[in-house]
C-alpha cells in the first residue's frame, strides 16, 4: 500500500523535552531541517557521518561514528580496476572528544595519531580531509571537496518504531567532488562533472539487535544526475521509508515499502529489490566485490556485507514515464548490530 507519508517543511526538533521521540518530527522533508537535539537514552544513542566517494576510479570512504561508550572512525577505498581494497578502523573507548553535531551538515573531526578525519562545511561545501601514516603500509592523504548545490533535494526522513526507539536519517545524493586522493605515489583526481559523494547521516535510538538493508547509487546518466535511495527492513512497517530518487537534484519520494530479495550465503549473487505492491521500482543489483566489515568490541557485534556492483532495471516516475537504469555504479548492504 502507498501511504501518505508527511512532509515537513519548517525547521522542528527530532526529540521533546524527555529525550523521547517529538510527534512533529515524523515525517519527510527535503532539506536538512530536522535538529537531531538527543539526549538521555545511554548506551542506545547511534550517531554517525558516512560519507562515500563515488570518483572515475576510485571508490573512497570515511565514516566517524558514536555509538555513546564508543567513537569508530574508519576509512577505505576500492579501486574498480585492480579491486585493491584496503580498509582502516580506529575505535576510541568513551571517545568523549569526538562530538557529533546536530546539524546534518555541522563540522566533525576525529583526531589521533593513527587517523585524522576532518569534515568542515563551510560557503555550500564540504572539506574532507583525511591523514592516515599507515595505511596498507603507506601514507594516506584525501583532500576533497564536496557540492552542494543549492538548489538540490536531499532526503531527511524520521522512521518511528515507538516515543523511545527511533531514527532520523539524511541521505544527501550526487554531490560534485573534486580534489584527489593519495596512497603512497599513487594519486586519483577527482573530476566534479563524473565524481560524486553520498552522505549518510544517522542519528538515533536503538534496539539492542537491529538488521537493515540500504542501497544507494550516485551517477551521471543519460547527461543528468541520477541518484538512487532504498532502504528496507528496519523501515517496514513504520509508515514512513527512505526510499527516494534524484534527478538533476530533484527528489521522487517513493511512499511505499521495498523488498531487498538477495542470498545471505553468497552476497555476489544478483539482489531484486522491488517495491513491495506496485511495480514502481524493479531493479536488479548485480555485485563486483564484497567488502565484509566487523566490529566485536566488548558490547557492539556488527557485520556488515557491504557489496559494490551495478543497478539494471526500471523506475516509474510521477508522471508515468519510465527512469531506465543502465549499469549504475552503486552500492547495497545487509548490516545487523548488536549494539
Amino acid at each position: 500500500m502507498q501511504h501518505a507519508e508527511r512532509e515537513i517543511t519548517e525547521p522542528v526538533l527530532l526529540c521533546d523535552g524527555k529525550g523521547q521521540l517529538n510527534p512533529g518530527a515524523i515525517g519527510f522533508a527535503r532539506r536538512p531541517i530536522i535538529q537531531s537535539n538527543l539526549k538521555g537514552h545511554f548506551m542506545r544513542k547511534k550517531k554517525w557521518n558516512y560519507w562515500c566517494v563515488f570518483g572515475e576510479d576510485l571508490l573512497f570512504s570515511a565514516t566517524i561514528s558514536h555509538l555513546d561508550y564508543a567513537a569508530v572512525c574508519f576509512v577505505y577505498l576500492l579501486d574498480y580496476e585492480t579491486q585493491r581494497f584496503y580498509e582502516k578502523q580506529i575505535t576510541l573507548p568513551i571517545g568523549r572528544k569526538v562530538k557529533m553535531p546536530e546539524d546534518v551538515l555541522g563540522n566533525v573531526k576525529f583526531m589521533n595519531e593513527r587517523m585524522s578525519v576532518q569534515l568542515v562545511h563551510l560557503q555550500g561545501e564540504t572539506h574532507l580531509s583525511v591523514t592516515i601514516p599507515d595505511f596498507d603500509s603507506e601514507v594516506l592523504h584525501a583532500d576533497l571537496h564536496i557540492g552542494h548545490p543549492a538548489q538540490d533535494d536531499s532526503l531527511n526522513v524520521v522512521i518511528p518504531r515507538s516515543r523511545d526507539i527511533f531514527q532520523f536519517t539524511a541521505k544527501h545524493h550526487s554531490l560534485p567532488t573534486s580534489g584527489f586522493v593519495k596512497i603512497g605515489a599513487k594519486r586519483y583526481d577527482f573530476n566534479p562533472d563524473y565524481s560524486f559523494a553520498v552522505l549518510d547521516y544517522g542519528r538515533g535510538v536503538w534496539p539492542r539487535e537491529a538488521q537493515w538493508n540500504w542501497a544507494m547509487a550516485s551517477q551521471r546518466a543519460g547527461g543528468r544526475r541520477i541518484g538512487l535511495n532504498f532502504g528496507g527492513k528496519w523501515t517496514d512497517g513504520t509508515g514512513m521509508t527512505e526510499n527516494a530518487v534524484f534527478i538533476d537534484g530533484k527528489m521522487m519520494k517513493i511512499h511505499e515499502d521495498v523488498l531487498f530479495s538477495y542470498n545471505p550465503s553468497n552476497y555476489m549473487e544478483p539482489w531484486k529489490i522491488k517495491t513491495r505492491f506496485s511495480d514502481k521500482v524493479n531493479v536488479t543489483f548485480t555485485p563486483f566485490f564484497e567488502r565484509t566489515a566487523k566490529t566485536n568490541v566488548q558490547l557492539v557485534q556488527t557485520e556488515v556485507h557491504q557489496t559494490v556492483g551495478y543497478f539494471n532495471g526500471r523506475i516509474k516516475l510521477y508522471d508515468g514515464s519510465i527512469l531506465l537504469i543502465r549499469q549504475m555504479l552503486g552500492c547495497s548492504e545487509d548490516h545487523i548490530a548488536k549494539w
